[in-house]
């Protein structure tokens, strides 16, 4: 497997492209993107586990109900959540892509993002959606086009051999802020030329999105948004993945670098942000119990905001594993801190441990910090991601909708 580029274009068959359609009057770049593939495509998708959930969920939710679908069509600037005219707005999304590409409307993956409880334009994305124009190389355009607070790109394309056969996969994603994925206002959408079944399709995204973007926390809310797609058209001539063999494996070890370079952007870039953090436990009686640690150290606001101030508060690693309700033994933890510029020891089990403050600083200050924490329970271990907790998320989030 190798890193390649492209994004959703890197995959055989498959276009892209944005346009400005205006959802919201004050935004001048593009708001509007649609993927498309060039024949019918094994999908599945992943969504927020929010009981409150966007109109455009839904309605992907019904077109996806068969398991296939054509392409996918989201907007920036409006959540179409809680919204007036909610379902139908949506519908009409569905709609407008569908006769702008020739193909069937319940082919069409529909998502949006942005504020909550404001109706739809969706009459400027009627009128200026059959302007746009799609391009195998148009995954940046499509990526940007769907992007709010983020104020970085998200793209990843790989290539991966299966049964033989050069197999390629990209994906692009949107999350800055009310990132808690229970599946971050997270999208994401992947394209694969590799042949699967929806069945073993939907087995490894479950999978995939379990031990990535449902372990990223920038701010502990769940967006009423989140959805995570795979489309698959088969175009690389591979044998059909039809059971977990080798095959699938190779697929699932594609589809879950994917996601984690994802992942890892969407942490790295939470809104203010100015560093990602990484918090890896090991040696804990399960992977369930180390998942729930990790999760629980990454979304503690006030173990983000010793990070922003790069201040080595080790205590509130462990006040944040201790509330999470995931058994451990506090008199056998330790705790470290690690980056580009060192490591140092801060904590033993479970106690503190003299250490360089200077040190300490300079391994805080870097761009990625590692929390390493050892429990010495067993083999059970998980990766979470999160990032710091600064000044400037309060001043985003404070007068986001106006």
């Amino acid at each position: 497997m190798k890193i390649i580029s492209g994004g959703v274009c890197a995959a055989q068959g498959f276009t892209a492209g944005s346009i400005r359609c205006g959802v919201k009057e004050s935004r001048e770049k593009d708001d509007v993107a649609l993927i498309l593939s060039d024949c019918e495509c094994t999908a599945a998708a992943t969504y927020t586990l929010n009981r409150v959930k966007a109109a455009p969920l839904y309605v992907t939710m019904e077109h996806l109900e068969d398991g296939v679908a054509r392409a996918v069509i989201a907007n920036a600037g409006n959540a179409n959540a809680c919204a007036p005219d909610g379902m139908e707005n949506a519908r009409r999304m569905a709609k407008a892509a569908a006769a702008r590409l020739g193909v069937d409307e319940r082919g069409v993956v529909v998502a949006s993002t942005g504020v909550i409880g404001q109706r739809l334009n969706v009459e400027c994305i009627e009128q200026r959606l059959p302007g746009i124009e799609l391009t195998p190389d148009g995954s940046d355009k499509a990526a940007e086009a769907i992007m709010t607070t983020d104020t970085k790109m998200k793209s990843v394309a790989v290539e991966f051999t299966v049964g033989g056969k050069a197999c390629r996969m990209g994906g692009i994603a949107k999350g800055s802020g009310m990132i808690h994925p229970n599946m971050g206002t997270m999208l994401c959408f992947i394209t694969t030329d590799c042949a699967i079944t929806h069945e073993m399709l939907t087995d490894a995204l479950q999978e995939a999105v379990r031990k990535t973007f449902n372990r990223v926390s920038v701010d502990g809310d769940t967006s009423t948004n989140d959805m995570c797609v795979v489309l698959a058209n088969g175009r690389a001539g591979n044998p059909l993945i039809d059971w977990q063999d080798e095959d699938y494996q190779a697929f699932h070890k594609a589809l879950a670098e994917v996601c984690t370079r994802l992942a890892r952007m969407i942490a790295g870039d939470g809104e203010g942000a100015t560093k990602l953090i990484t918090c890896t436990v090991t040696g804990a009686r399960t992977e369930e119990a180390a998942e729930r640690l990790a999760k629980a150290v990454c979304a503690s606001s006030l173990v983000k905001a010793a990070m922003f101030g790069a201040d080595a508060n080790w205590g509130r690693v462990l006040c944040a594993m201790g509330y999470s309700k995931a058994p451990f033994r506090p008199e056998y933890v330790t705790v470290a801190f690690r980056s580009a510029a060192g490591e140092v020891a801060v904590c033993e089990k479970g106690a503190a441990l003299s250490f360089d403050e200077a040190l300490a600083k300079q391994v805080l200050s870097e761009a990625e910090v590692v929390i390493a924490v050892e429990l010495c329970e067993g083999d059970g271990q998980a990766t979470a991601w999160g990032c710091d907790l600064t000044y400037d998320y309060v001043k985003i989030n404070g007068d986001y909708r106006t």
